[in-house]
């Protein structure tokens, strides 16, 4: 079944203080979004990979990909004012013999290529398959007036991670009939459509980058690649 990838990379450092995209922002001397593109590389089971960043900073990330070798990059497109946008910007430019579609942060670089194909692998048999780990502390729901209002069973909450991965026909019809404002992140989106999401356990590493302390802990996890 062929496969592609969405690597999402226009948002900008805002928490970080960039003064452009985060992606292009480096950790030991490798910038963010390679490493996501390495993983894919590595990966059999993706055919290629459609790059949404913004305009002005295209030829950034096209001389970067070069430098590192990356060949699966089919295309880079424009992204918009929201991940919503952007994802579906990509969207529009996956090949039309394309099964499966894989969406994926630029901004968390611990991607590992084993997540990747299994993820793949599962959406085999579902609609829809995201990654995510098991919430580990106290959650509580709280009103406008910060008194607590609930106390959350944590054995049944998730954190959610990227990559998501879905039956192309699937994610299509979901970003066509989303009504949501501001919708958190693609199985958002298939969920309103009706369609059942499940989950495959990720890897607690898999973090994302937003800020400068989220760098830090990045560096340690890769100190491998870094040596």
């Amino acid at each position: 079944m062929k496969t592609q990838a969405i690597l999402a990379i226009a948002g900008f450092g805002t928490r970080l203080k960039a003064s452009g995209p985060k992606a292009l922002l480096s950790i030991c001397n490798i910038p963010i979004f390679v490493y996501s593109l390495k993983a894919f590389e590595s990966s059999s089971l993706i055919d290629s990979v459609v790059v949404v960043t913004q305009e002005k900073f295209i030829e950034n990330f096209k001389e970067i990909i070069e430098q590192y070798g990356i060949k699966k990059v089919k295309k880079i497109v424009v992204g918009g004012d929201t991940r919503f946008v952007s994802v579906n910007n990509g969207l529009q430019e996956i090949d039309e013999d394309t099964d499966i579609v894989l969406v994926h942060d630029g901004a968390r670089p611990l991607i590992t290529v084993d997540i990747v194909d299994r993820s793949i692998e599962l959406t085999n048999e579902h609609d829809a398959v995201i990654v995510a780990v098991e919430v580990k502390p106290t959650i509580k729901r709280v009103g406008e007036d910060l008194f607590v209002e609930e106390t959350l069973n944590r054995n049944e909450l998730w954190e959610v991670q990227t990559p998501q991965v879905f039956k192309k026909e699937i994610l299509v019809k979901a970003h066509e009939q989303n009504i949501s404002d501001a919708p958190t992140d693609d199985a958002f989106l298939v969920e309103q459509i009706g369609v059942k999401v499940k989950i495959l356990k990720g890897d607690y590493r898999n973090i994302k980058v937003t800020t400068k302390e989220d760098i830090v802990v990045a560096e340690a996890f890769l100190k491998q690649i870094c040596n």
